[in-house]
């Protein structure tokens, strides 16, 4: 091959074109604005790096409340002095904007018993909610729970399930109340901080596009600082991951869950669905993913990694020319 041959084939590889045919499906990925005073995310403001290569935005389109489900998941061996939240998450609840949707499900034996599908009645959810049984461990581990909530996640009341498929249909958030503690992962000293079991359910929830949330509340049968650092640890793992927030008010049980429950509702307002090409083929089906900002003071939060092909918003993605 002469060098100009060598020269045309390399620059045919490095071009926009050749770059574009090695792409898979549009894929689409929640990135939630962190700001203090409200910012407004464009194809003009944000970026995007795809397996650390920047990639173009096909569109950025602000999640609508009728486009959102909300999944409150409660850890069912929680200790029942949460009782004294319950007015708070009604009102929570009650909150949400018209059209959300909602569902108040219970982490019990590695799995999650909801008390109705999702629906947008706030009122009829809010009624729903009960005391935890309050046993130790009861969730078995909220990993396992979490696991397998977001692999099959459940129908909605009013007809909108995609039953864990890729093309979803609405954004999908998870906000859970729990210590965090992994059981199965034996000790809980700080040396000892790395879960499979964790680790797992951060790769099923980057698989299924879904934000969690998390609020930390002690358990009934699991005391010590050790144990809260465990268990915040591992839930500020899973937020960070994931791409949601993780709350907690120093070591111990937060007074009130209004706070938190207002900065959640306000991550809702400022979430963004970001369609993007992706790679034909990638290692273990994930890709990396990085967003950024020429936005002023904003911080962004998204998935570390996503499945291509995820669709979150059911109607076709058109560019974003803001």
């Amino acid at each position: 091959m002469t060098l100009r041959n060598l020269l045309f084939a390399t620059a045919l590889f490095a071009s926009p074109l050749f770059l574009l045919a090695q792409e898979g499906p549009l894929t689409q990925a929640i990135v939630t604005v962190n700001s203090k005073s409200p910012q407004q995310l464009t194809a003009q403001n944000l970026k995007v790096r795809v397996n650390n290569h920047e990639t173009p935005l096909t569109s950025i389109q602000p999640v609508k409340p009728n486009g959102t489900q909300v999944a409150l998941l409660i850890d069912d061996g929680l200790r029942t002095s949460i009782g004294r939240q319950l007015s708070d998450m009604q009102q929570f609840i009650r909150s949400l904007p018209e059209g959300t949707e909602v569902l108040v499900g219970y982490m019990q034996n590695g799995r999650v018993l909801a008390s109705q599908p999702f629906t947008t009645d706030h009122n009829a959810a809010a009624a729903d909610l009960r005391l935890p049984v309050g046993s130790p461990g009861l969730s078995a581990s909220p990993y396992f729970c979490l696991s397998d909530f977001v692999k099959n996640w459940p129908a909605s009341k009013e007809g909108a399930s995609d039953q864990g498929s890729t093309s979803a249909g609405k954004a999908r958030f998870v906000i859970m109340i729990t210590n965090g503690v992994d059981p199965y992962n034996g000790s809980v000293s700080p040396m000892n901080q790395n879960s499979v079991y964790v680790d797992t359910a951060i790769r099923d929830a980057q698989r299924a596009g879904v934000p969690v949330y998390s609020i930390y509340y002690g358990n009934a049968g699991i005391h010590g600082s050790a144990a809260s650092f465990s268990g915040q640890s591992y839930l500020a793992k899973v937020s960070d991951e994931t791409g949601g927030q993780a709350y907690f008010q120093g070591m111990g049980n937060p007074v009130s869950l209004s706070p938190f429950f207002e900065r959640f509702t306000k991550s809702l307002s400022e979430s963004y669905v970001a369609t993007f090409p992706a790679p034909a083929r990638t290692n273990n089906n994930l890709i990396s993913l990085r967003f950024s900002s020429t936005l002023d003071s904003t911080k962004l939060q998204s998935a570390r990694y996503v499945r291509p092909g995820t669709r979150i918003t059911a109607t076709s993605p058109s560019a974003n020319r803001e």
